[in-house]
C-alpha cells in the first residue's frame, strides 16, 4: 500500500495510485490578479493527468486557463453547480475534450482501473468572486486506491471533520493562504495541526502555502512566506507525533505512507 504525492504549488498535487494520476486544483499561472507566483512554474507534464479534483470555485483553484492545458479526454470533477456558476467553463471543457462530473458531499465516483473518488464537506466560501451566488458547495475528496488519500481543498476546521473523511493515509492539508492574514473558512498552520490529530493518517504534506504572495510585499513580510509550512511541521509533532510530516519543495515527490 503506497501513494506518490508531488506539490507544484499552492494546493496543486499529482496524486498517484494504482496506476492513475489524480491532479488537484491546477493553478498554472505565474500571475492572478494582484498575486505573483514567487519560483518557476510547474513544468508541462505537471498537467498530465487520468481525472482532476477541482475543490471548489475561486480562481486559483478554478483557474480556466489551467484546465485548458490538460489533455483531451481528462476527466474533472467539481462541486454541483460549478458549470452554471462559471462563465467560460463549459466552453474550455468542450474546446479541450474534457469530461465533466459533477458531484456533491457523500457521492462517490470510480474514475479509472477501480481507483474511487469521493467527495465531502468542506468550511469555506467558495462561491465565484467577486459576485458569484452560493451555486456549489466548496468539497474535499478522498481518494481510494492502493491508499486512502485526503485532499482538504480550502476548509476551515470543524466538528465533523475526521467523521466525514473517514479513516485515510495520508492527507494534505491547507496551512496557509497567499497571505499575511487568513479569513473564515481556512486552516492555518495551528488550526491544520489540531485537524491532523483528529484525523490521525499516517502522514500527511502542507499545501496552500509558500507559491502565490501579494505584488509588493516581498519587502514587507518576506519570513511570513514559508512560515506556515515551517509552523506546521512543527506543531504536528507536539499535537500529532505518530504522524510522518513531509513538507516538499515545488515539484518534490515522495512516496507515502
Amino acid at each position: 500500500m503506497a501513494v506518490e504525492i508531488t506539490w507544484w504549488g499552492h494546493a496543486t498535487c499529482t496524486v498517484e495510485d494504482s496506476g492513475v494520476r489524480v491532479l488537484t486544483d491546477p493553478l498554472f499561472a505565474r500571475r492572478l490578479a494582484h498575486l505573483r507566483r514567487r519560483g518557476a512554474l510547474p513544468p508541462p507534464e505537471a498537467a498530465d493527468a487520468d481525472v482532476v479534483l477541482v475543490s471548489h470555485l475561486h480562481a486559483d483553484h478554478l483557474h480556466l486557463p489551467s484546465l485548458a492545458r490538460l489533455s483531451p479526454g481528462t476527466g474533472l470533477l467539481l462541486p454541483r453547480g460549478a458549470v452554471g456558476a462559471v462563465p467560460g467553463l463549459a466552453r474550455v471543457a468542450a474546446a479541450g475534450g474534457l469530461a465533466l462530473t459533477e458531484v456533491a458531499p457523500g457521492e462517490e465516483v470510480t474514475v479509472r482501473g477501480g481507483l474511487r473518488v469521493r467527495a465531502v464537506s468542506a468550511r469555506h466560501d467558495g462561491r465565484r468572486l467577486p459576485f458569484g451566488p452560493h451555486r456549489a458547495p466548496a468539497l474535499g475528496y478522498v481518494v481510494r486506491g492502493s491508499a486512502r488519500t485526503y485532499f482538504a481543498g480550502d476548509t476551515g476546521l470543524f466538528d465533523t471533520m475526521a467523521e466525514e473523511v473517514g479513516s485515510v493515509d495520508v492527507a494534505l492539508l491547507p496551512v496557509g493562504g497567499w497571505g499575511p492574514y487568513l479569513g473564515p473558512g481556512h486552516l492555518d498552520a495551528g488550526r491544520a495541526a489540531r485537524a491532523l490529530a483528529e484525523l490521525a493518517p499516517a502522514a500527511a504534506v502542507p499545501v496552500h502555502y509558500g507559491t502565490y504572495w501579494p505584488i509588493g510585499m516581498d519587502a514587507v513580510r518576506p519570513h511570513e512566506f514559508h512560515a506556515p509550512g515551517e509552523e506546521f511541521v512543527r506543531l504536528a509533532a507536539r499535537l500529532a507525533p505518530k504522524v510522518t510530516v513531509r513538507a516538499l519543495a515545488h515539484g518534490e515527490r515522495v512516496r507515502l505512507p
